[in-house]
């Protein structure tokens, strides 16, 4: 579908922007994997040193998911200047961590696997004493670097392992944390709370990538808005501020299946090591869940949080990149709102956001003609999806005549930048308008 392509597109380029620290840390950037499983909205109608063979079954990309946007990003896995500050280790894990992470840059990953399971092993066995500052950041940061290189060298099933084992230690000391005040003395600090959504973010990626069971995917996605949101509302309530009753709530609704209509996130004021794209990525990924699995009505309100988040009403100066995930959210949001009821009033609402979705892309590639090219063709691919989503919702309505507008513009605007998806979905949308005009004339 049109809204795949656009997901995986985008979060491609984004990677390969990541710093060498960031993919140290198996970062994704936040222009990464989520988009993978959302839909264009409303096209219903549409070198490794040893080998290894993984069990899990990778999932065949659908047609159109060759693009994607807002996933997150595990940003939270960047915390630390890995390959830059080896002293911040104790002595008994430094040399095979060094030895592990050159292995792993040198392409030797077998041998970079022995040196970091053991440089995490013996990590393990340290008092978190020996390991502070940020113990918690040091332990998790050795699995994310041992997970990736297991991804690397074809061995997802263990990659997997490594990291809900990192995830459990760090949820078990979150939870001794809050019931005792701290784990053996040393307190689980913020970052490393987020570290812990990321890493639940990371799983849930992987279990969709893989084909897991939808309960494990949305398990982990559940537990990554849950804990960031909670973390927000910590930080708001340390900082003497009242503003996180909206971010409790989600957070209980998150579990519990009961959403408001209008989440005012916008409200929260996140702290200096909170990227909006460490808290929008989870909710926009949860509510693409829901909107995938037919449940609109849990993924409406974490699209319509996932936006008052990234782009709150004061956000004029937002970058063009930040502008076009919001389009894309907005775009998915229609296609929710689309499928959420039969209601009359579902489509106007709907073709509001589709719109809203279009004008924004529409103002940053007017506006922005020294953005770098690379943003500006995620940009233009929304672009497609969003054009494509109106001609759907209009088919949709039975307005045919403004459908084939729709679909001449979405087919016009991905010949212009090439995109094969687009050309495809939009042209076979037009021949199935064709085919029922032709019938009706007939009857």
């Amino acid at each position: 579908m049109l809204a795949h392509s656009v997901s995986r597109q985008l979060s491609a380029s984004s990677r390969s922007r990541a710093s060498q620290i960031t993919r140290a840390f198996a970062r994704h950037s936040s222009w990464s994997r989520s988009q993978r499983q959302m839909s264009m909205a409303s096209t219903s109608t549409a070198s490794a040193d040893g080998q290894n063979t993984p069990k899990l079954n990778i999932r065949v990309s659908t047609l159109f998911g060759a693009l994607m946007i807002v996933g997150i990003g595990s940003t939270a896995y960047g915390l630390y200047e890995f390959y830059s500050a080896f002293t911040m280790w104790p002595k008994a894990v430094r040399e095979d961590l060094r030895a592990g992470v050159k292995a792993k840059n040198q392409g030797n990953l077998n041998t970079s696997e022995r040196y970091l399971t053991r440089a995490l092993e013996t990590a393990l066995a340290l008092p978190l004493t020996d390991l502070s500052p940020n113990p918690h950041a040091k332990l998790s940061g050795i699995s994310i670097v041992l997970g990736e290189v297991l991804e690397t060298n074809h061995k997802p099933d263990e990659a997997y392992a490594v990291y809900v084992a990192a995830l459990e230690r760090l949820q078990r000391a979150i939870g001794e944390g809050s019931s005792k005040g701290a784990e053996g003395g040393v307190t689980v600090s913020g970052p490393e709370r987020v570290r812990a959504a990321a890493l639940a973010f990371k799983l849930a990626e992987m279990a969709e990538e893989y084909s897991q069971p939808e309960a494990e995917e949305e398990k982990w996605l559940v537990y990554a808005v849950e804990e960031l949101l909670r973390v927000l509302r910590d930080t708001q309530t340390h900082a003497g501020k009242q503003k996180a009753d909206s971010s409790r709530d989600v957070a209980e609704d998150v579990k519990g299946g009961g959403y408001s209509d209008k989440v005012d996130l916008d409200e929260l004021e996140l702290p200096a090591w909170v990227r909006r794209d460490d808290v929008v990525a989870p909710l926009e990924r949860l509510g693409a869940f829901y909107g995938r699995t037919g449940k609109q009505e849990y993924s409406i309100p974490l699209y319509l949080s996932a936006l008052s988040i990234l782009l709150p009403p004061n956000s004029h100066h937002a970058s063009a990149e930040t502008k076009c995930q919001g389009a894309h959210i907005m775009n998915s949001l229609a296609s929710s709102l689309a499928q959420a009821s039969t209601t009359p009033e579902r489509l106007p609402k709907a073709e509001a956001w589709a719109k809203k979705a279009i004008a924004v892309v529409t103002s940053v590639r007017s506006s922005s003609v020294q953005e770098d090219p690379e943003v500006l063709g995620q940009c233009d691919a929304v672009l497609v999806a969003a054009l494509f989503n109106m001609g759907s919702l209009k088919e949709s309505g039975g307005s045919i005549d403004e459908a084939k507008e729709w679909y001449t513009s979405a087919q016009k605007q991905a010949t212009s930048i090439k995109m094969r998806e687009g050309i495809i979905e939009s042209e076979q949308a037009l021949r199935r308008l064709k085919r029922h005009t032709s019938n009706e004339t007939r009857s």
